[in-house]
C-alpha cells in the first residue's frame, strides 16, 4: 500500500498558495484492506474513505474508459495493480495531475511542473474530450489563476471546440453546470470564465444569452466601452472587486440580457431593455436550475436597475412602486443586494471604475423609514383591507414627498 497527495493540494503548494484540503490516492490496496486498517467508507460511487484520525479523504487509485455519453458514461476500474501514473492520466489538466508521496517526492509524469512554470493550462491526454464538464472546469481555473498569468493552451482550446462539435455539451447536467458556474462567479476574476469560453468558441453553445451581448452597441455617452458584452464583464469584475456575494454577482451577470433583444432600428439606445430582459433571465434560471434566491435577485435587478440609477428624478409614486416591486419592506437584505448590483453596473464602464453610488444609501435609508413608519393611527380607524391598503399607501407617499423635498439634489 502506497499513499500519495494528489491534485489541488500539490498544485497549490508548488504555486506557493495556501491550501487546507488534502486529497490522497492509495495504490496497492483493496477496499477490505482499507476497512481493516480502520478507514471509514464514505464514497457512494467510488471507494473513498476517511482517515480514522485526520479525517482526510483517501481514494483508491482508478482508471476510466469512456462507454457512453455524458459524465456518467464511464467504466471505472479499481485494482490494486493500478499505478499512480495511471490514476493521474485520467485527470483533466497537467497541473492537477501531480502527486507527492509520503516522503515528499514529486511524481509528475505529464509535465505539470513545467506547465506551472509556463503558466499554461493544458489537458493531460486526448481523453479530456470525454467529459464535457471539463470545458467549464478549465474556464474556471482560467478565472482562478488569471492573476498569476495562466492561459489556456492553444491545443487545449482546439479540444474544447472538438467537444462542442461532437455534441457532448448537450449532455451536460444542469446541476453540474451550476456547480461550476457558481464556483467561477466566486473567483477573483469571474469575467475570465466567460471570456475564456468565448475565446475557445463555446460560450455560444453553453450560454447563448451571454454570448449574444457581445457586439451589441450602447450609447457612448453612458457607456464609453460601447460593447454590451464588455460592459457586463466589467460590471461582473466590479462586483467581485466590491466583495459581493454569489447572489449579487449572478444578478450583475444577468441584469442586461434584454439588450441582446433590442430592436435594431433603435440601437444604440436600449429603451425598454429592463422589461425585455425578464423572460431571458427566467429562461436561463429555469434551464440551469439556478437557486431561487439567485433567480429572484437577478429578476428584480434586471427590472429595476435603471429606476435605482434615476431615483433622484423619479416621482414619489414611481419611487413607491420601485419599493413595492422589489418587495423591499419585507426583504430589506435582498433589496440591499440589488442596490449593490446596481453599484457594480455603474462601475462597469470605462472611466467609472471607482464611481460613488449615493443612490444606494439614499434608497436604503428611505426604505428603512418606510418600514419603520408608524401606522397605528391608520389601524385605529378600523378600515377594511382595500381601504387600509390605500390609506397606508397614501401615508407612504406623503413620507416620500417629505424626504424628497429635504434630500440634496443629485445628478442621476
Amino acid at each position: 500500500m502506497k499513499k500519495y497527495r494528489v491534485g489541488g493540494c500539490v498544485r497549490d503548494h508548488l504555486l506557493g498558495l495556501p491550501g487546507n484540503d488534502i486529497d490522497w490516492v492509495v495504490t496497492g490496496a483493496t477496499s477490505q484492506q482499507m476497512l481493516d486498517a480502520g478507514y471509514k467508507p464514505i464514497g457512494r460511487d467510488f471507494p473513498v474513505f476517511l482517515h480514522p484520525d485526520s479525517k482526510q479523504e483517501y481514494a483508491l487509485a482508478r482508471s476510466e474508459r469512456k462507454s457512453g455519453p455524458g459524465y456518467r458514461g464511464f467504466e471505472v476500474t479499481f485494482d490494486p495493480d493500478i499505478s499512480i501514473e495511471q490514476d493521474l492520466l485520467r485527470r483533466d489538466l497537467t497541473i492537477n495531475a501531480i502527486a507527492e508521496d509520503e516522503q515528499g517526492n514529486i511524481i509528475d509524469p505529464y509535465g505539470g511542473q513545467q506547465d506551472i512554470a509556463n503558466r499554461c493550462l493544458r489537458h493531460v491526454s486526448a481523453a479530456f474530450v470525454e467529459d464535457p464538464v471539463r470545458v467549464l472546469r478549465i474556464a474556471r481555473f482560467a478565472a482562478r489563476f488569471h492573476r498569476l498569468g495562466f492561459t489556456i493552451a492553444d491545443e487545449t482550446c482546439e479540444l474544447i471546440r472538438a467537444i462542442a462539435d461532437s455534441g457532448e455539451l448537450e449532455n451536460l447536467v444542469a446541476e453540474r453546470v451550476w456547480s461550476e458556474l457558481s464556483r467561477a462567479l466566486g473567483e477573483a476574476d469571474p469575467a475570465v470564465f466567460f471570456t475564456s469560453l468565448r475565446d475557445c468558441g463555446v460560450l455560444v453553445s453553453l450560454f447563448p444569452e451571454i454570448d449574444a451581448l457581445f457586439g451589441v452597441p450602447q450609447t457612448a455617452k453612458y457607456h464609453p466601452e460601447i460593447d454590451t458584452g464588455v460592459h457586463v464583464m466589467m460590471a461582473l469584475q466590479a462586483s467581485a472587486a466590491l466583495g459581493h456575494d454569489n447572489e449579487t454577482r449572478f444578478a450583475v451577470l444577468m441584469h442586461d440580457l434584454g439588450k441582446a433583444m433590442t430592436p435594431v432600428d433603435i440601437l444604440p439606445s436600449h429603451h425598454g431593455h429592463e422589461a425585455r430582459g425578464k423572460n431571458p433571465v427566467k429562461a436561463f434560471c429555469k434551464h440551469w436550475r439556478i437557486p431561487r434566491a439567485h433567480a429572484e435577485l437577478a429578476l428584480i435587478t434586471t427590472e429595476l436597475h435603471l429606476l435605482a440609477h434615476r431615483c433622484w428624478e423619479l416621482k414619489p409614486s414611481t419611487l413607491l412602486n420601485l419599493f413595492t416591486r422589489a418587495d423591499s419592506l419585507r426583504k430589506p437584505a435582498r433589496f440591499a443586494k440589488m442596490l449593490e448590483a446596481c453599484r457594480a453596473d455603474i462601475r462597469g464602464r470605462i472611466g467609472s471604475e471607482d464611481s460613488a453610488y449615493p443612490q444606494a444609501a439614499y434608497l436604503a435609508d428611505l426604505n428603512a423609514k418606510l418600514a419603520n413608519m408608524d401606522i397605528s393611527a391608520i389601524r385605529a380607524r378600523g378600515l377594511d383591507g382595500q381601504a387600509m391598503g390605500r390609506a397606508i399607501r397614501a401615508e407612504r407617499l406623503q413620507l416620500i414627498k417629505q424626504e424628497k423635498r429635504s434630500a440634496p439634489q443629485q445628478d442621476s
